[in-house]
């Protein structure tokens, strides 16, 4: 897209007096952003409220935003919530003391880590494949929730904290529920005092996560000795002046990890799992494939390079329903987009589901089409115009981890079950991710592949 493109702003939909656009954004956030997408400029001025803010429309943009969030751009405050929950994690973290957390834990999920963690994502997906038979009905989000909790409990906390799966599961259930229902309504705009019947049962919930974390953590500095886990190299990690992470440093970084490595993943793979059902061809390809790759057997991280079209599927994925659907900055003084001025203070928004799905960038954008992904494809694919894990040097620190644990839970199950989902209709609702508005029901049934 040529420069002129990239600089224009325009005024987006008209708003009201003192709300601007708040009603439209509340209404239907997707369809917002789409009809922000549809005014075609590189960037769109709306209101958040009295808030002035603008709609990036352009890749390049997006990749100029994402690249100057640590120089001109701040994160926004999300919400007590939040706050509550992930304390001062490398999420939240800025400056200097974000880069001192991010040094000290992206080793934890470089890709020589994420190889010893992958035998723990097959075992986990194994054991749920050997408790499911052919003809059952089940809740593939429910399947998926507990799945990838069991694989965070294993690889944040160590093997040894499995028996107190349950426990953390359903207190970080309570918390993400509790988060999404503040973002979504009123809560946001609650001051932190302000305690609703939410927020009590949020702070029962993450009080007693803490709890559980810090005895973890306490067993684990009593009993010594190195393990392969997350926890065990957050413990040993110390910084350029050789101090290690304090234990509340300690609680923030696995609780962080814990919710990415979990929420975000199941709802991937219960997407997943629907697109399949919808699109007969692509999930023959996944048969395939599985059958070509495996021959049966459970798949290792050195059969990741080699589930290329397993590896598609996710990522097309991603693209049609990204489960991060909204990034979003705020402008500090000095900030610029495309050579134009921001106003400090102007929310600057960003949006992966908007812009994946943009006819001007994506071929047949509503259709779900993993062959798009693959070498030799067409069409190709240009920076920023897909970012399900951001971008900069804010990117997800665990978006190899993501990838590798749904390509290997895919493999694990898909070669063994194919979930119908019948004839239904799941639509995206948002919450601080973007989830199915009702249960995924599906019935086991055999792979034909291996049912011959």
């Amino acid at each position: 897209m040529g420069s002129d493109t990239a600089t224009a702003i325009t005024a987006g939909p008209r708003g009201v007096p003192l709300l601007g656009n708040l009603p439209q954004f509340a209404k239907d956030p997707l369809a917002f952003f789409t009809a922000l997408r549809e005014c075609g400029a590189g960037q769109v001025t709306w209101a958040m409220g009295r808030t002035p803010a603008r709609f990036l429309n352009d890749p390049a943009l997006i990749g100029e935003l994402l690249s100057a969030r640590e120089s001109t751009f701040s994160l926004p405050d999300l919400g007590w919530s939040f706050r509550y929950l992930m304390g001062e994690g490398v999420v939240v973290a800025k400056g200097a003391d974000w880069r001192r957390k991010r040094s000290l834990v992206q080793p934890s999920v470089r890709p020589k880590q994420v190889r010893a963690y992958a035998a723990t994502m097959a075992d986990c997906a194994r054991e749920v494949a050997e408790r499911w038979s052919v003809g059952e009905r089940i809740d593939i989000r429910r399947e998926m929730t507990g799945l990838t909790q069991r694989i965070a409990v294993r690889t944040v906390f160590g093997t040894d904290a499995a028996v107190r799966e349950e426990v953390i599961g359903r207190c970080m259930d309570v918390a993400q529920q509790q988060m999404g229902a503040e973002f979504r309504g009123l809560g946001a705009m609650l001051p932190d005092w302000f305690r609703t019947p939410g927020r009590l049962r949020f702070k029962a919930a993450v009080d007693t996560l803490d709890a559980e974390v810090a005895r973890i953590v306490a067993a684990r500095r009593e009993a010594g000795g190195e393990r392969d886990d997350l926890l065990s190299r957050l413990l040993t990690a110390v910084d350029e002046a050789g101090v290690p992470l304090t234990d509340k440093e300690i609680r923030d970084e696995t609780v962080t990890l814990y919710n990415a490595g979990h929420e975000t993943t199941a709802t991937t793979l219960t997407w997943a799992w629907y697109l399949l059902s919808r699109n007969p061809k692509a999930r023959e390809a996944l048969t395939a494939e599985l059958d070509r790759v495996l021959g049966g057997r459970t798949p290792g991280f050195d059969d990741y390079a080699r589930l290329r079209w397993t590896e598609a599927v996710v990522k097309e994925t991603l693209r049609l329903r990204p489960t991060v659907w909204l990034n979003l900055a705020v402008a500090e003084e000095g900030a610029t987009l495309g050579g134009d001025p921001v106003p400090a203070g102007t929310q600057v928004w960003i949006s992966p589901w908007a812009t994946h799905r943009d006819p001007r960038r994506w071929p047949q954008p509503d259709e779900f089409r993993p062959e798009r992904w693959l070498d030799g494809a067409p069409d190709a694919i240009t920076d920023h115009t897909w970012f399900p894990f951001g971008g900069g040097t804010r990117a997800c620190l665990g978006a190899r981890f993501a990838m590798v644990e749904a390509v290997i839970v895919l493999a694990t199950l898909g070669s063994r079950f194919h979930l119908d989902t019948g004839g239904q209709e799941i639509r995206p609702t948002v919450g601080l991710t973007l989830q199915p508005d009702r249960d995924v029901l599906a019935v086991t049934r055999p792979v034909p592949a291996l049912a011959r």
